[in-house]
């Protein structure tokens, strides 16, 4: 059976649009040809680090990138065994991540390729940090996970932020900081980024091999680009194409809330499957993060939309998300607590970690209660205390707080039965009094009443974030044909690669795609010069 009939047997119409190559560029349309050793088509965080890593080792180096601007939007990158970790006491065993990590794919990855992640991340992250000149320039920090009886994530997370006083950055920390140090990195090696210039197909030379690409630029010209060592797909997830969500992974079309990813089509995907590649069989891990409403869920009682509890909620945020899915009406529900949430919160902080559980925060943090009221005000009383408040803005959380003396007024305001709500209400605290949850399982440290007024209730359901699925690939990252024989000349990065997720995007470790494009980076680098030789 053919690639192309595989996956049109997925769609309820015959065939997909993207299954169709673009139509190949008349010569005389081409207005000039460049010449480089290595292309990589994706200006993000994998194709910045494969370019910066390549263009280090003496490479010719070529980035383009269909966005006038760098595009990043997570703030954490994760490292199995970094220096910092190392030198602060915190250690992850390598064996039992593994065999965690299988467990949370249904064993739908390929090993090797996690082990890339697990052997030279920590390894790719010291690389950025030498970049940037260490800690002579750079804050860095570990996440506190969250650490359930269902779920328990890992210590290996890091946050990096400029120290101030740096002036050899311009942005402040995160995904964007990191992206400056590498784009940085890759001027002073002498590496070439052309920006606002979008990749149309791949071109094959005679023999098969992948030469590189025919793009488009925002001058309207349309060039090509030869690669004579590779060409590397550094593209991105394929979360804002419908037809590919359709295809590969239908729950990401469910949520009616997504993070602003525009642009993220799946082209590196698409190009690879062009040029005869494999891609990840369906269905691809989605990023459910339950943020599409208010920012936090916590441990408090969560109720559907009928007023029924329906989970453990102590349990981590993709869980979450997808268990609210499920829920009549799916695209949200409520968590439910009394006055002394804040005191609640506070008692139980060492317990707590995690994205939605409590505000995020690094190891030796202490509680702000000021800032976390602060923003529950803000979701209750109609201010945007996250991101900018524009169109597509999910963090947009006024009017998805309420507030209310007793719990009929409460169950008004969100618009569930009064009698459904007192009744699960009563049954709750039935279960914090026994100290036994028998009905969930949840662990007794986290039970709390609900019997002092006033009364609240946040609103809370699942957004995409991405949509992990790509090419499949070999060690060396050299994009596979349908024989699973590498296809030569073309290598895949980051989201444009597969093979290392299935079924949920574990959070055992947070920000594990931007540790995956650092150790891809050492990799691809290193089966490139194999591959040379």
């Amino acid at each position: 059976m053919s690639n192309t009939k595989f996956y049109s047997k997925l769609s309820k119409k015959q065939g997909y649009s993207w299954e169709t190559p673009p139509a190949v560029i008349p010569e005389s349309e081409i207005s000039e040809t460049y010449e480089t050793e290595v292309l990589i088509i994706g200006g993000g965080i994998s194709g910045l680090a494969a370019a910066a890593r390549l263009a280090q080792e003496g490479k010719k180096v070529t980035v383009i990138d269909k966005n006038e601007r760098q595009v990043s939007l997570a703030g954490q990158i994760s490292g199995v065994n970094s220096r910092y970790m190392k030198q602060h006491g915190y250690y992850i065993n390598p064996k039992k991540f593994a065999a965690d990590w299988l467990k949370v794919s249904g064993s739908r990855v390929q090993e090797d390729l996690l082990w890339i992640f697990i052997n030279r991340s920590g390894e790719g992250f010291d690389w950025l940090c030498d970049l940037a000149g260490g800690e002579e320039n750079l804050d860095i920090s570990l996440y506190v996970p969250y650490r359930g009886e269902a779920f328990c994530e890992y210590y290996g997370t890091h946050h990096i932020s400029k120290k101030p006083g740096c002036e050899k950055y311009q942005s402040f920390g995160g995904g964007f900081l990191a992206c400056e140090i590498l784009e940085k990195a890759l001027e002073e090696f002498g590496g070439r980024l052309y920006r606002s210039t979008t990749a149309l197909y791949l071109e094959k030379d005679a023999a098969g091999r992948v030469t590189g690409c025919v793009c488009a630029s925002k001058d309207g010209q349309t060039r090509r680009v030869t690669a004579s060592r590779a060409t590397v797909l550094a593209t991105g997830d394929a979360s804002d194409d419908d037809e590919m969500l359709e295809a590969f992974c239908p729950i990401g079309l469910r949520p009616s809330k997504r993070f602003p990813r525009k642009g993220n089509t799946g082209d590196g995907q698409k190009m690879a499957y062009w040029a005869g590649g494999i891609l990840d069989n369906p269905e691809w891990a989605p990023t459910l993060h339950a943020l599409g409403y208010s920012g936090y869920q916590f441990f408090f009682l969560h109720v559907n939309q009928r007023g029924e509890r329906f989970m453990n909620e102590d349990t981590w945020m993709q869980a979450k998300s997808v268990r609210c899915l499920m829920q009549p009406g799916g695209d949200f529900a409520f968590s439910v607590f009394d006055a002394s949430w804040l005191d609640d919160i506070e008692k139980r902080w060492k317990l707590l970690g995690g994205q939605g559980m409590a505000p995020l925060s690094v190891v030796g943090d202490s509680f702000d209660r000021a800032a976390l009221k602060k923003s529950i005000d803000g979701t209750i009383y109609g201010n945007s205390v996250f991101g900018d408040g524009g169109e597509n803005d999910v963090y947009v959380n006024g009017g998805n707080g309420f507030i209310a003396d007793t719990l009929e007024e409460l169950a008004e305001k969100i618009d569930i039965p009064a009698d459904t709500l007192k009744k699960t209400v009563a049954r709750y605290n039935q279960i914090v009094a026994d100290g036994d949850d028998k009905d969930f399982g949840k662990r007794s440290e986290l039970l709390t009443p609900i019997v002092k007024p006033p009364f609240i209730a946040l609103k809370w359901g699942p957004s995409l974030l991405d949509v992990f699925g790509g090419a499949l690939t070999n060690a060396s990252l050299n994009v596979l044909d349908t024989n699973h024989d590498p296809i030569p000349g073309l290598y895949a990065v980051g989201n444009a690669a597969g093979g290392m997720y299935a079924v949920d995007y574990p959070l055992l470790l947070n920000g594990n795609s931007y540790g995956r494009a650092l150790a891809y980076a050492l990799q691809l680098a290193d089966g490139i010069a194999e591959d040379d030789a």
